[in-house]
């Protein structure tokens, strides 16, 4: 009981300051609720013990570079150091293809699969994010209905009532909106996934 009533925060100190006991501490503190997160997600024992000793040399390595300045955030900075290792992970397996230029491509396609699994669901997230960053290349115009179709559910008459164009328009710039956002993704060769 005593271990665990130690703050993380006097722990990464110490450690910092040369008690490799100290990191020992933390590991042991919090190697369960760790373990379980990313078996959560890989659904495999051995690339769970991988990505978690993985998880733990990144750790080390900021502390002894002196770099981590999260004080009493220690937990989820190393929930976010193994959740960006899985990501990693399932990127470098052959589960990922480099998206083709083709005017049936829809992009929203790739972030609409209802059924998806642990591993899914972290790339789908990461697929956002990307996405997210991408549209904000668009032209505001472009930018404003697609953001208002795909994020907002609004049909084209709502988003002509709340632009103030006709509905013909709308579904123009959100034309060109994909177009763009397709040109983009190419011209950065961006991956996406299937």
């Amino acid at each position: 009981m005593f271990k665990n009533s130690i703050k993380d925060s006097i722990l990464v100190k110490n450690y910092i300051q040369g008690n490799e006991k100290s990191l020992e501490l933390l590991i042991k503190k919090h190697k369960q609720r760790l373990f379980s997160f990313i078996f959560s997600k890989v659904q495999d024992k051995n690339t769970t013990e991988d990505i978690f000793q993985d998880t733990f040399i990144k750790v080390i390595r900021t502390l002894k570079r002196g770099n981590y300045n999260e004080e009493g955030k220690f937990l989820p900075w190393v929930m976010r150091i193994s959740h960006n290792l899985i990501i990693d992970h399932f990127r470098k397996s052959n589960r990922v293809k480099i998206f083709k230029n083709t005017d049936e491509f829809d992009i929203f396609s790739l972030i609409s699969d209802g059924s998806l699994n642990a591993e899914k669901k972290i790339i789908q997230e990461q697929i956002l994010s990307d996405v997210k960053e991408l549209v904000k290349e668009l032209p505001d115009e472009q930018r404003e209905v697609l953001v208002m179709r795909m994020y907002r559910d609004m049909s084209f008459k709502e988003i002509s009532e709340n632009t103030g164009v006709s509905i013909n328009t709308a579904l123009g710039r959100m034309r060109y909106a994909l177009i763009n956002l397709r040109k983009i993704i190419e011209k950065n060769k961006i991956v996406l996934v299937n």
